[in-house]
């Protein structure tokens, strides 16, 4: 079982017996988090450095924040961890020519709830991994599923690089958006995927909903969909149920449902939304609630099975915990697993057909 996970030692073990020194690259949540793991395993930091244009003086936590180019001048050989994430192309170039300059780490820490993922981890979880691997619609998708796996322990960017799909193939080959879709976007921040659909429908669909919870991003989606017809957009988060959720409203897209936050949000469930008609295609990422919008529609996926576009990173448990639970709820789906171009292993996504 589980022959597919070769990596069994994680990247923050391999750093515990690093003898070089260790530097980290980049600074805010993501280096804090790291940080916190670092404290937690004894692992000795000896320095932050941040892109050129980052760097003006900066100090975080008590460091002096570096050029790349300044402690290469201070240190001959060095370890670089990576502690933000790179979604576009020429970033992406940047940080693979660390790598092969410099030996790279990008440790695993889920978006949302604690927690690490390692080899043991996976062994604790071994049913529904293995299960999740062997039901995987082609022999793409078992690969792009080690993959992700055995970068989330290793921290091996080459992982990811061997197995990304440029986002046009997963909708010309799997998704495959036609003019009459009713499309269902679940998080869907400034219109940004919804205008990536209608690009393969040139502009036609019979009906779109969109749920975006932040309100600031709620304004730029109703600057976008303006003047088009059959639209309906919910300043609302995507729920099992409608209710109303405390919700913590941050830059970008990183707003999310909180227990701690003050303000309240409305919440919709898509069976609620659509109140018995049917959807073609239904996109989420909703910021680790992956699991309650699922639920939310369940009638529709039961009944109509819509094609399902749905993120499988923000929660450690995401990738073998939703695909065993949207198979569930429809198994007539083939299921199918994508990396789009980004480190870590964000835009790690589910697509289901039927």
């Amino acid at each position: 079982m589980l022959s597919f996970i070769t990596e069994k030692t994680t990247s923050w073990d391999k750093l515990k017996a690093e003898k070089r020194p260790i530097f980290i690259y980049g600074m805010g949540d993501g280096a804090l988090k790291i940080m916190s793991v670092f404290k937690q395993k004894g692992i000795t930091l000896s320095g932050i450095f941040a892109s050129d244009d980052f760097v003006r003086g900066h100090s975080f936590e008590g460091y002096r924040v570096h050029k790349l180019s300044e402690v290469e001048e201070m240190v001959d050989d060095f370890v670089v961890v990576l502690a933000f994430a790179a979604g576009y192309q020429e970033l992406v170039d940047r940080i693979t020519d660390i790598a092969s300059r410099h030996t790279l780490y990008v440790p695993d820490v889920p978006v949302v709830d604690v927690g690490l993922f390692t080899y043991d981890y996976c062994i604790a979880n071994e049913q529904k991994i293995q299960q999740v691997y062997d039901m995987l619609a082609d022999d793409y998708s078992r690969k792009v599923y080690a993959n992700i796996i055995n970068f989330k322990i290793s921290g091996n960017i080459e992982y990811l690089s061997s197995v990304t799909t440029p986002k046009s193939e997963i909708y010309k080959k799997i998704i495959k958006p036609h003019m009459n879709d009713t499309y269902v976007d679940l998080g869907a921040y400034n219109g940004d995927t919804i205008r990536e659909l209608l690009e393969f429908t040139h502009g036609r669909y019979h009906a779109l909903y969109a749920l975006e919870p932040d309100r600031k991003n709620f304004k730029k989606l109703n600057k976008f969909i303006d003047g088009m017809l059959n639209v309906n957009a919910f300043n609302a988060a995507a729920w099992c149920v409608d209710r109303e959720l405390p919700f913590a409203a941050k830059a970008g897209r990183q707003s999310a449902i909180a227990a701690n936050a003050e303000t309240m949000i409305d919440c919709r469930s898509v069976d609620s939304v659509l109140d018995g008609k049917s959807a073609s295609i239904i996109k989420m990422d909703v910021e680790g609630f992956e699991r309650e919008a699922i639920w939310g529609a369940a009638q529709t996926i039961g009944h109509f099975a819509p094609k399902m576009m749905v993120a499988l990173y923000h929660r450690n448990e995401d990738i073998f915990e939703l695909p065993l639970l949207i198979k569930a709820l429809n198994p007539d789906y083939k299921i199918y697993i994508r990396h789009q171009l980004y480190i870590p292993a964000w835009e790690t996504n589910l697509y289901a057909t039927t």
